[in-house]
C-alpha cells in the first residue's frame, strides 16, 4: 500500500488561517503559536506537497494557484473534524445515535409529524435524520433505518409495509379561475407538473380514464414531491401527488382537487432496516414508535 500524505492538522490550522489572513504573523497570534512556528508548518507542508502555497512578496503574501486549489479542500476538511467533534461533543455517554434516512418530502410532510413525543419517551436516543434522493447502503452501516417507497424488496434488508398511497391532482384555486372541469381530459390543457421519480404518473393517471393525450409528459419537472407541491401552490400549474402529502393544503383550500380521480400507486411506503440490527434496543424502539405511528393512520383512515 502506497504512503499515505498525511500532514498534521497543525499543518492544516496554520496553512488555513495564513491564507486566510495572509499574514504568518495574524495567524500566530490566533493560534497562539509564535511567527517562526507558523511559517515552519507551512513550509514543511509546501514541502510535503511538492508545491509553493503562498508567493511572499515584499513581507506579504499570495496564493499561488496551487494554494488557493489546496484552500478549498483544506477548508472542507477543518469543517467536517469540527462539525464530528461538535456531534460528539453534544451528547453524554448514554446517548446513542440513530441514523435514519428518508425521502425529503416523506420525511418533511409525515415523519417529521409522527416523531413528535419520541424523544421524550426514549431520551438516550439522539435521531439524526437525513435526506437522501439517490440510492443508499444501508447494509453498510449508511443508516440504521430507513424508509422508501416501491415494492418493499431491499436485499440483506427487512422491509415493513407502513400504508399504500392514492395520487390526486392539486392545484391552487386561482389557476382554474372559477373554471368547473367537464373531464378529466381538460386538465391535458393546464400545465402539468411533473416529478423526476414518478415519470410515468399524468400518462398512467390519463390511461386509466381511457384516455390517450400526448401532453401528460409535457411539463416542468421537479426532483421532489415537495417542490412540485410549491409549484402547485405557486400557481405554476397542476401537480398529481400522493394525497397524504397535502392533506394539509386541501384542509385550508390553498390547494384544490379540479378533477376527482383517484389512483391507488402500484407501490407502497417501507420502513427497513438490516437483517441483523433489530435486536439493537435503540433500533427496535424506533421501528416498534413508526410502526404504532403507521396503525394509527390506517385506523383514522379507515375510520
Amino acid at each position: 500500500m502506497p504512503k499515505r500524505l498525511l500532514p498534521t492538522m497543525t499543518a492544516l490550522q496554520c496553512f488555513e488561517a495564513a491564507a486566510r489572513h495572509m499574514s504568518f504573523t495574524r495567524a500566530a497570534e490566533e493560534l497562539f503559536l509564535t511567527q517562526s512556528a507558523v511559517s515552519k508548518q507551512v513550509a514543511q507542508l509546501e514541502d510535503m506537497l511538492q508545491h509553493l502555497l503562498f508567493h511572499r512578496v515584499r513581507r506579504r503574501l499570495q496564493l499561488t494557484p496551487a494554494g488557493e486549489l489546496y484552500l478549498a479542500e483544506v477548508n472542507k476538511i477543518l469543517t467536517q473534524v469540527d462539525i464530528s467533534s461538535r456531534y460528539i461533543l453534544s451528547y453524554g455517554g448514554e446517548t446513542e445515535v440513530l441514523r435514519v434516512a428518508t425521502q425529503p418530502t416523506f420525511g418533511a410532510r409525515w415523519l417529521i409529524s409522527n416523531l413528535k413525543g419520541f424523544s421524550k419517551h426514549h431520551p438516550n436516543i439522539h435521531l439524526d435524520i437525513r435526506s437522501e434522493l439517490e440510492p443508499f447502503d444501508l447494509v453498510q452501516a449508511k443508516a440504521d433505518v430507513a424508509f422508501f417507497y416501491g415494492q418493499g424488496s431491499w436485499p440483506g434488508a427487512t422491509c415493513i409495509e407502513l400504508f399504500g398511497e392514492e395520487v390526486v391532482p392539486v392545484c391552487s384555486p386561482d389557476v382554474l379561475q372559477g373554471r368547473a372541469l367537464r373531464g378529466a381530459t381538460e386538465l391535458a390543457e393546464f400545465v402539468l407538473l411533473q416529478c423526476t421519480s414518478r415519470p410515468e404518473a399524468w400518462h398512467e393517471w390519463f390511461e386509466e380514464q381511457g384516455i390517450d393525450t400526448e401532453h401528460s409528459y409535457h411539463g416542468p419537472r421537479f426532483d421532489t414531491f415537495y417542490m412540485c407541491i410549491r409549484a402547485a401552490r405557486a400557481g405554476c400549474g397542476i401537480a398529481l401527488v400522493p394525497r397524504f402529502l397535502v392533506e394539509d393544503e386541501l384542509d385550508d383550500a390553498k390547494l384544490v382537487i379540479p378533477w376527482v380521480h383517484h389512483k391507488p400507486s402500484e407501490g407502497s411506503h417501507y420502513l427497513a432496516y438490516a437483517e441483523q440490527s433489530i435486536d439493537i434496543p435503540k433500533v427496535r424502539s424506533f421501528v416498534d414508535w413508526i410502526l404504532d405511528k403507521a396503525h394509527s393512520r390506517q385506523g383514522h383512515a379507515s375510520s
